[in-house]
């Protein structure tokens, strides 16, 4: 009798422990909240994006996705915890042009390589870019800031997201092109440090993300003066692009997309891949990104974003050369 019982136990054991393996197994997936990773600090637009996607995107998967801001080292730090976390589909990192295809050349002895430690699985927009003044500065656009900021030579700053952000680098690419010279303000936490930095004051200038200024535009603390894509916006129709104004290498905004760690199954890559695709054409997250200036942006498959990848992080290096960039720029 004893030793049934004890197959008894060995049986039941066997039968939980193969449960608990379907349950985890790719057909099953999810069961169990989903973190997405955000490797900035709220108010930019990596939160602007994130929390449209998160509500939708828990309603297609039918398990909580959860935000969870790790900001830090120009974006290295989230970058990293994301590539570090295990392949099971549960962790997802929101990453941009500026984490993903500038910092590999900016920062070459970070361990990690997005291209090498992470699987692209989608792009999900494209965020328009642009250059926002504080109201103190009598210019509303691209040509009148050039005459001002060039009769106070080293007497104006201006914030960024990191050391390499592509609108930094957008904007030292315009001043060389300008012949003016501003000092750079490098912000902790990305685009959104770097407008309450601008809303108070604290700089005159900054370069970022539209979908970013957008919101602070009714308070007539700061003014958009110029616009970095290839044709105006339907939300501010008034602001010239800086193509219009003689500066046609100036239309890059700053895309982002979705990542899972390198060894995550196919069939959960899929179902992500599916499920993001069909949350970006929903009516209501379409509503919240056009009120954002964000265009929808998604990758035909994981290997398409992969060429996509190698294609900007090639395009990017060649920007960061020529503007002289470095980790200590």
């Amino acid at each position: 009798m004893k030793y049934l019982s004890l197959l008894v136990i060995v049986v039941l054991s066997a039968l939980l422990a193969a449960g608990n393996a379907s349950a985890q197994s790719p057909a099953s997936y999810p069961t169990r909240p989903i973190r997405m990773i955000l490797p900035y600090a709220p108010g930019g637009s990596s939160e602007f994006l994130g929390r449209i996607l998160q509500p939708k995107l828990s309603e297609e998967l039918g398990k909580p996705v959860v935000i969870e801001n790790r900001p830090g080292a120009d974006g290295n730090i989230g970058v990293e915890v994301a590539a570090r976390a295990a392949p099971d589909g549960y962790t997802i990192l929101l990453g941009n042009s500026h984490a993903m295809a500038v910092n590999p050349t900016i920062y070459p002895e970070f361990p990690i390589k997005p291209l090498r430690d992470l699987i692209g699985i989608t792009t999900v927009v494209d965020i328009p870019g642009g250059v926002a003044v504080h109201s103190s500065i009598p210019a509303n656009t691209i040509a009148e800031f050039i005459a001002y900021a060039k009769t106070r030579p080293g007497e104006l700053s201006y914030g960024s997201a990191g050391v390499s952000s592509v609108q930094r680098l957008a904007f030292e690419f315009f001043m060389a092109k300008a012949g003016i010279k501003i000092l750079h303000v490098p912000y902790k936490g990305g685009t959104g440090a770097a407008t309450i930095a601008l809303l108070g004051g604290e700089v005159k200038a900054s370069p970022g993300t539209v979908s970013s200024f957008i919101p602070h535009l009714k308070s007539g603390k700061i003014k958009v003066i110029g616009i970095f894509a290839e044709k105006r916006l339907a939300s501010l129709p008034h602001i010239s692009t800086f193509a219009e104004a003689g500066y046609p290498e100036l239309t890059a905004g700053s895309w982002l997309g979705i990542y899972a760690p390198i060894g995550t199954p196919r069939p959960i890559v899929d179902r992500l891949h599916g499920a993001l695709k069909k949350v970006l054409n929903d009516p209501w997250v379409l509503d919240r990104l056009a009120q954002g200036e964000a265009i929808p942006f998604t990758s035909k498959s994981p290997e398409d974003f992969t060429v996509f990848m190698k294609s900007q992080t090639e395009f990017w290096a060649k920007i960061v050369k020529q503007v002289g960039a470095t980790d200590k720029w």
